[in-house]
């Protein structure tokens, strides 16, 4: 069938969250790496187009609209053979300064959203061999996050459930893998929420981690960077499961594993500005 045509000369690739940012450098990336691409947005429609790349429409935190994607990608395409889970979401401001309403809508996004589209492709690939679920996490899944505690939550949650999936999958010839970016210059940052209920205790730390974020973005990583890592762990022969993107992702998990507690907690108190 002509719609099926790609099926048997590339590698098809879907990435969620495709219209901005690491999203779309990563689309790029693929489609120039050799991959049949898939991107998805929201409003596809309003997206602008991408030589190469299909862009599609996708709600996340939906399961229908999650189930229908994969369901025209796979009658378009006919397989799926790598799946980037990129779509998401920020929220910065005190833990205790967010409705739990406001919580939850970071989780239906940065998490379940990841759930919904890895369950939807996941009969799929049990079909073929060498397939690959790509998480985007963050230099904040592996950290702590102090004034941004849950948008840390949902990509420490994205962090233990890939590890765990990816065990009960890889039999079936599939790998979950996991891209931990650092701060990127993209609009992901600028756009990222407050917490909807600030309270006056917390103003004045507030107030210095905004500045805190605005001297990371200085000197973030360019979205190219990730995508070239989103690359290699799509194509890599003996893939890894973390694949640290840019230079202060990889300092943090190296610090991680190896610096002891103490001394880490206290880097991460002074790198926040809180009080010793």
């Amino acid at each position: 069938m002509a719609k099926h045509l790609q099926e048997t000369k590339q590698p098809v690739a879907v990435v969620a969250g495709a219209s901005s940012g690491i999203g779309r450098a990563t689309a790029r990336a693929l489609a120039d790496s050799g991959f049949a691409v898939v991107g998805t947005s929201r409003e596809a429609a309003q997206a602008a187009p991408l030589e190469g790349v299909t862009l599609l429409d996708l709600d996340v935190t939906r399961e229908v609209s999650a189930e229908a994607f994969i369901a025209e990608v796979i009658a378009r395409f006919g397989r799926v053979d790598v799946l980037v889970n990129n779509a998401g979401v920020g929220l910065a401001g005190a833990a205790e300064e967010s409705s739990i309403s406001q919580i939850r809508a970071v989780f239906e996004t940065n998490f379940f959203g990841t759930i919904r589209m890895t369950n939807a492709v996941l009969p799929h690939m049990r079909a073929q061999s060498g397939d690959r679920i790509i998480n985007v996490s963050s230099i904040l899944g592996m950290i702590p996050a102090p004034y941004m505690a849950v948008y840390a939550a949902t990509k420490h949650a994205v962090e233990g459930y890939s590890e765990s999936v990816d065990h009960e999958v890889r039999e079936h010839g599939i790998r979950v893998l996991l891209v931990e970016p650092g701060y990127t210059s993209t609009s992901f940052e600028a756009n990222t929420a407050w917490s909807d209920s600030p309270l006056p205790v917390y103003a004045g730390q507030r107030a210095i981690i905004r500045d805190v974020l605005t001297e990371a973005m200085r000197n973030a990583d360019d979205a190219t960077i990730v995508a070239k890592v989103i690359v290699a762990a799509a194509t890599d022969a003996k893939p890894r499961l973390r694949y640290p993107a840019g230079a202060t992702a990889s300092r943090a998990s190296t610090l991680r594993r190896l610096v002891p507690w103490r001394a880490f907690d206290k880097q991460i108190r002074k790198l926040n500005r809180l009080a010793a």
